[in-house]
């Protein structure tokens, strides 16, 4: 089994390529079952304090995604998850709530399961770091998963000689980049994929991704960036490769900037 390998019930597989979906529906069984059977076969008067077997079960879920080595951010969602649906029950909400709540979800995240990159936005001191890296005369910058565009339209505006592209594939978050944006006639904002947009006309490439998609950055910034380009990510280092620079930002998350010349590497 490799260094980066784990043995689940879902079988031995690297965490970054198991579909995410399939271990987050398993911790949410294992916990369901683990709190659920004893409760109902047991201690049935239990169930009169919903909020708090679903506080339990949410931890056991939580503990469960640890030890399958799901993404940092999924025992998060599982400990909130139960509770949050106990609490909505009680409310006694209209019916017509649920569906929209999902189609705001939809239009917020789009399909956050399958490109397995959440909606992080950039803070302003990554934005004010970002402005310092960037070459001191006319360039070009794109920001794979641009978000809500606001690190963009701060170096858009900052930098006016230059030209600024970002690709966001979430209805919502476009729509709103596109609408703040507008003014700045050197910000380029597109919706799609950026897997299918080519790196090799950038000088600076900017990504606030996740760890799944590192590797296959890195062979697509390999592939196509010119020499003399720079690859910024913002909080994931690409596995197995050495930062040219690494960049305290001066923020509250203390984020570090992975600065590579992925270019060079592949002449």
């Amino acid at each position: 089994m490799g260094p980066h390998q784990h043995r689940t019930a879902l079988g031995t597989l690297n965490p970054a390529e198991r579909p995410p979906l399939l271990p987050a529906l398993a911790a949410q069984c294992f916990g369901l079952l683990t709190v659920g059977l004893p409760v109902l076969l047991f201690f049935p008067a239990l169930l009169e304090h919903a909020l708090l077997l679903a506080m339990l079960q949410g931890g056991i879920a939580a503990l469960a995604a640890r030890w399958m080595q799901a993404p940092p951010w999924w025992p998060a969602i599982h400990l909130g998850f139960m509770p949050l649906l106990v609490l909505v029950r009680l409310l006694e909400l209209p019916g017509w709530i649920w569906p929209s709540g999902l189609a705001l979800l939809l239009l917020v995240f789009w399909r956050t399961d399958r490109s397995r990159v959440p909606l992080y936005l950039s803070s302003r001191g990554a934005a004010d770091a970002v402005l310092r890296l960037l070459p001191p005369g006319p360039c070009r910058v794109i920001d794979l998963g641009c978000g809500d565009g606001a690190l963009l339209r701060h170096l858009a505006a900052a930098r006016p000689e230059s030209h600024f592209v970002g690709i966001e594939h979430a209805p919502l978050p476009w729509l709103w980049a596109r609408m703040a944006g507008g003014s700045l006639s050197n910000l380029t904002l597109h919706r799609g994929d950026f897997w299918a947009h080519s790196l090799a006309d950038y000088d600076v490439v900017y990504a606030f991704l996740s760890p799944a998609p590192m590797p296959r950055l890195w062979a697509k910034a390999c592939a196509e960036m010119p020499p003399d380009a720079m690859l910024v990510s913002n909080s994931f280092a690409v596995p197995g490769q050495m930062e040219s620079q690494r960049i305290a930002v001066n923020d509250r998350a203390m984020t570090y900037f992975y600065v590579y010349r992925p270019g060079s590497a592949a002449v």
